[in-house]
């Protein structure tokens, strides 16, 4: 009987193919830590029904591509909200006005744009930068 895994689909990019996130605990030989371990397996999907944060059931099969070793048994259960039902859709609110900033060319002879600080390139007496610190 072939292997089956379950996991979390995370991508159904290629046609007729899903990319399934399993995730698996394994303890340390000499520590005695459990700590977890995922692994990427590509599985055929023929009907194109899996879409991402479904969690499959997946089972070996011989190879049908170069990486992909598996194919999709059922789908076991499939999340309450998906990303994009919850993607923010544009409203037909009026665009509020830009505050307009003085340019450089805008500023009138004689004034310096108040962009830049006053006081940057003065030396004091003791032949230091202001602002450049202790």
């Amino acid at each position: 009987m072939a292997k089956q895994l379950i996991g979390i689909v995370t991508a159904n990019k290629g046609q007729k193919t899903i990319t399934v996130n399993v995730r698996t605990r394994k303890t340390h030989p000499l520590y005695r830590k459990q700590y977890t371990v995922s692994k990427k397996f590509l599985a055929h999907d023929e009907k194109e029904e899996a879409q991402p944060g479904d969690i499959v059931a997946i089972s070996e099969t011989r190879p049908i591509s170069a990486r992909k070793h598996h194919k999709l048994e059922r789908i076991l259960e499939k999340p309450k909200l998906r990303a994009d039902s919850l993607a923010v859709t544009k409203t037909d609110e009026p665009e509020k006005p830009v505050s307009k900033k003085k340019t450089v060319e805008e500023t009138p002879k004689g004034e310096e744009p108040s962009t830049f600080r006053q006081d940057a390139g003065k030396v004091d007496v003791n032949n230091k930068t202001k602002g450049a610190g202790a």
